[in-house]
C-alpha cells in the first residue's frame, strides 16, 4: 500500500480524561473505535490538553484520569495490537503544527464555531473566557492533520470540526503549496504514469476544471491512488495539480458519521458526568442497583394498583437499550396495565445492565494489576504516534520556510 492510500486510511479519534468513564462513553464513543479499529490505521489518543482547556483550575482530575480512561478502553475491547494508543501531550508535534495554524487561520473562523459559545454557556461555572479555548478547535485540527488522516469518526454535532480541519487545510496548501517550478514538476511527475494512465489523468482533469465535473475528479484520485510508481512528493503534486492549485501537504479528512446514540442518564437527560447521572463502566453492584432503584418513575403512577406509561420513565429509556425484546414487552403491558410494580421493572433493568458491566469490570480490575503493561502499551503508541507526526512536521517547516539550515 503506497503512502497517500495508507493516509487515506489512516483514521484519527481522542476522548478528553476529565472524570470515569460511563455507559454514554461507551455507546457514544468507544463501540464506534471497536468497530473500527480492524478496518482503518486507527491513532486513540488521551486527549489531556483538550482537557487542561476546560479544567486548568483543578487539573488533579486529569492526571487522576488518564491511567483509569486508558484500562476502560482495554476492558471494553480496544486492542493495542491493532491500534495506535497515545498521549497527547507526550506527541509535542500537535502543539507545534497548532502553533504555525494558528499563523494563518482567521480568529472569524474560530469565533463561528457553535460549540465555543455553546460550552462557556453551559459551563458558566468556569472562565473559559481565555486564549487557550478559543483555539482548542484549532488544536482539534492540528491533532488531525498531523497525521495526515483521512478519517474521523464524529457525531453530527461534531462535523462542523472536520470542515473547520478541512478549510485549515485548503488554505495551508493554498499558501504554502505552490513550489517554485510547480508545473514543471506537476508535468514531469504525470510523466511517470502508464501512457493510458497519462491519457486519463489529463481527460479527467480537463473534465473537472473545465466543466467543473466532479465525478471526473474523483476518479481522477482514485487513479492517483493506483499508482505504484509515484514517490509520495509527486502523488501529492498531482493531487494538487487536479483541482488547479499546488501540492498538497496537509490532505482534507473526510468526516465519518457515527450512528446518534444519546444515553440517558438515571434522571432522563443526557447521560454525563457534570449532571451527575452517570453509571460507570466500572460501577460496582451494589451502587449500580442503589442508583437504578432510585430512578424517577411516571409521575402519575402513584399507587401500585395505577397503571403506567413506560414513554414518561426514565427507566423505560435504559430498558429500549439493554433488554430483549421480550423484556420490553414485558415492561409495556405490565406497566400500562398494573400487572407490574415500578421495583419489578427496576429489578429486571438491573439485572441486564449488571450482565453487561461484569465482564467489563473484571477485565479492568485484571488490567488494573499490571499497570507497566499499560503504561508500556502507551508508550509505544507514543512512538509510533510521534513517528508519524514528526514526518508532517519535516514537511510542513519546509513548505513554511523554517527548515533553516
Amino acid at each position: 500500500m503506497d503512502t497517500v492510500e495508507l493516509q487515506s486510511r489512516r483514521l484519527v479519534s481522542g476522548m478528553r480524561p476529565t472524570g470515569r468513564l460511563h455507559l454514554g462513553h461507551y455507546h457514544g464513543v468507544l463501540k464506534n473505535w471497536i468497530a473500527l479499529q480492524h478496518e482503518y490505521d486507527c491513532f486513540f489518543f488521551v486527549a489531556d490538553w483538550h482537557a487542561f482547556f476546560t479544567h486548568y483550575e483543578d487539573s488533579i482530575i486529569i492526571r487522576e484520569s488518564i491511567w483509569n480512561m486508558v484500562i476502560d478502553w482495554l476492558a471494553v475491547g480496544i486492542e493495542p495490537s491493532a491500534v495506535s494508543l497515545f498521549l497527547q501531550s507526550k506527541v509535542p508535534e500537535h502543539a507545534e503544527l497548532h502553533l504555525l495554524l494558528s499563523a494563518i487561520t482567521p480568529m472569524s473562523w474560530l469565533e463561528r464555531v457553535p460549540t465555543y459559545k455553546d460550552q462557556q454557556e453551559k459551563l458558566k461555572e468556569k472562565d473559559l473566557s481565555t486564549y487557550g479555548f478559543l483555539g482548542y478547535p484549532l488544536l482539534q485540527s492540528a491533532d488531525i492533520l498531523i497525521y495526515r488522516a483521512g478519517q474521523v469518526p464524529v457525531g453530527e454535532d461534531q462535523v462542523v470540526h472536520v470542515e473547520l480541519t478541512r478549510e485549515v487545510a485548503r488554505r495551508f496548501n493554498h499558501i504554502y503549496g505552490r513550489e517554485k517550478d510547480f508545473e514543471d514538476k506537476a508535468q514531469s511527475a504525470i510523466k511517470r504514469m502508464s501512457k493510458k494512465n497519462i491519457k486519463l489523468y489529463i481527460q479527467l482533469r480537463t473534465a473537472y476544471q473545465e466543466q467543473g465535473d466532479v465525478e471526473a475528479l474523483d476518479i481522477a484520485k482514485e487513479l492517483l491512488k493506483s499508482q505504484q510508481n509515484l514517490a509520495l512528493g509527486d502523488s501529492e503534486r498531482l493531487f494538487g495539480y487536479l483541482e488547479g492549485g499546488g501540492k498538497v501537504i496537509l490532505p482534507e479528512p473526510q468526516a465519518i458519521l457515527t450512528r446518534a446514540s444519546k444515553m440517558p442518564g438515571l434522571d432522563g437527560q443526557k447521560m454525563s458526568n457534570s449532571y451527575g447521572n452517570t453509571i460507570a463502566l466500572r460501577e460496582p453492584e451494589d451502587s449500580l442497583a442503589d442508583k437504578i432503584k432510585r430512578m424517577p418513575t411516571d409521575t402519575n403512577r402513584i399507587r401500585r394498583s395505577d397503571p403506567g406509561d413506560p414513554d414518561r420513565c426514565s427507566v423505560w429509556q435504559l430498558h429500549e437499550i439493554y433488554s430483549t425484546e421480550d423484556q420490553k414487552a414485558w415492561v409495556q403491558e405490565g406497566c400500562r396495565t398494573a400487572k407490574i410494580g415500578c421495583l419489578n421493572c427496576k429489578g429486571s433493568l438491573i439485572d441486564v445492565v449488571a450482565a453487561t458491566l461484569r465482564p467489563i469490570r473484571k477485565q479492568a480490575e485484571e488490567l488494573s494489576q499490571h499497570p507497566e503493561d499499560i503504561r508500556r502499551i502507551i508508550e509505544d503508541g507514543n512512538d509510533a504516534a510521534r513517528a508519524v507526526a514528526q514526518e508532517t512536521l519535516i514537511e510542513v517547516r519546509a513548505a513554511m520556510g523554517l527548515d533553516y539550515k
